[in-house]
């Protein structure tokens, strides 16, 4: 074998031996590869909620969440819980907060609308994420007394010119403004004269009268003026020709008190 040939079979990284060409080994053939460790899985916790399901607006709700280990029974003593709820088709963390130690938390909201809650525990040590059924919080308008509805009709028509016979809805004379206000807010009937009106209603004391109850001024035991308490000592009313509806003081202490509406 010529010499060139020697050169090309050590070019090639082999060996000539005997007359035979021997593959020598490769550098890397000795590198032992490192076989990583499994992952272990972790542990989906469940996640149990209460709550009271309807609320009036401008109350809070409390979620109380509960974390419990699946495979045990026994709760999760760690970690955090997030309360969310759902806005325009996403769920969205409102609060959170960690889990005591008999495994609850309890989590605080005061939504404006009706809607969807869920908690959701964030994962600690063997246990990952766990994710509640979503709740539905129905949110309720408030109730409004019948007094405060009768006193905002009253205070719409602050301003409204005395018209003697008038009964609204821009123009009003006592009786007029009291037979309005009574049947536009809560549906009661009056008749269109303050001695009439004195006889409807229910009679209660001057020192437990409630914004919203007929004040029936009186000469003797005739009825000449009518007007609504508006708490304070202070009336709406349709005082006299050239006044306008507005809230005044009371002047006379010969008045009777009669409640239309609980």
């Amino acid at each position: 074998m010529s010499v060139g040939t020697g050169s090309v079979a050590l070019s090639l990284g082999l060996c000539l031996c005997a007359g035979q060409l021997i593959a020598t080994p490769a550098a890397s053939a000795s590198t032992v590869p490192v076989v990583k460790a499994a992952a272990v899985a972790k542990v989906t916790p469940k996640i149990t909620n209460s709550a009271t399901r309807t609320i009036t607006k401008g109350k809070s709700v409390k979620v109380t969440a509960k974390v419990i280990n699946p495979r045990t029974g026994k709760v999760v003593t760690k970690g955090s819980v997030r309360l969310q709820a759902l806005r325009n088709g996403k769920w969205t963390t409102w609060t959170a907060k960690s889990v005591t130690a008999n495994g609850t938390v309890a989590l605080t909201a005061k939504p404006g609308i009706t809607t969807w809650f869920r908690t959701q525990y964030t994962g600690w040590g063997t246990f990952g994420y766990g994710t509640s059924a979503g709740i539905k919080i129905t949110v309720n308008k408030p109730k409004v007394a019948a007094g405060a509805k009768i006193l905002n009709e009253a205070v719409k028509h602050k301003g409204a010119l005395y018209k003697y016979g008038a009964s609204g809805p821009s123009r009003f004379d006592c009786s007029g403004f009291t037979k309005y206000v009574y049947k536009k807010a809560v549906g009661k009937s009056l008749p269109h004269k303050a001695n009439s009106q004195q006889k409807y209603g229910k009679s209660v004391s001057k020192s437990n009268k409630k914004v919203g109850d007929l004040i029936v001024f009186r000469s003797g035991s005739y009825g000449y003026h009518a007007g609504i308490y508006a708490g304070g000592g202070y009336i709406y009313d349709s005082p006299h020709s050239g006044a306008r509806v507005g809230k005044h003081k009371i002047w006379s202490n010969n008045y009777v008190v009669r409640r239309l509406a609980a």
